[in-house]
């Protein structure tokens, strides 16, 4: 099985180079955000109080976010690998989702990381909140709120896995052809080295 994660701030392109990863690969997606947006799209309990955190900018429990995650993984037992997107969000996220892996006698094989500058993603998800119908893309403050809690938690999440010398850092500016390459060329160089 090959896990990967890929990680970068809110309008970073992670969907849809996710997307394309996904395709190329045959992984599963296991993405929280649209986990969380079926939630909200159903009116499940779960979903409205995630709807109340996501509209300020905030995280939903680790508690909430984990059990969905065991779920998944649960549920697809068949899969090649998984594509980890916006998960994990914290240091505590990403030792249990290590834990939760090892159980199932598998890891995180890279971490690869979308760098792009602050006012490159205020315009991309600007442009989004557009067409998107997330709230949380239509107002610059929420936006704002958002990329300074990945930046104040998330970005530690880079440090957990570079101890164990899983991260490599991709440019997310460019065309989503280029970017994509740079992804493809990492998780290929990653497999040859896992047989």
């Amino acid at each position: 099985m090959f896990n990967l994660i890929l990680f970068g701030p809110p309008g970073s392109g992670k969907g849809t180079q996710s997307e394309k990863l996904i395709a190329k690969f045959g992984l599963r997606h296991l993405s929280t955000g649209d986990i969380l947006r079926s939630e909200i799209r159903n009116g499940t309990a779960l979903g409205l109080e995630a709807k109340s955190l996501m509209d300020q900018g905030q995280l939903v429990p680790d508690a909430v976010v984990i059990g969905m995650i065991r779920s998944a993984l649960e549920h697809n037992p068949e899969a090649r690998g998984f594509l980890f997107d916006g998960f994990p969000r914290t240091n505590a996220q990403a030792d249990t989702l290590d834990a939760l892996l090892a159980e199932k006698k598998t890891a995180i094989n890279i971490v690869l990381a979308l760098q792009v500058s602050k006012s490159e993603l205020v315009k991309r998800l600007l442009n989004r909140g557009l067409t998107s119908g997330r709230t949380d893309d239509v107002n610059e403050a929420i936006i704002g709120s958002r990329i300074e809690e990945y930046e104040r938690k998330t970005a530690a999440v880079a440090d957990h896995y570079k101890k164990v010398n899983k991260v490599v850092y991709i440019p997310g500016e460019g065309s989503v052809e280029e970017i994509f390459r740079k992804l493809c060329d990492e998780i290929e160089e990653k497999l040859k080295s896992k047989k």
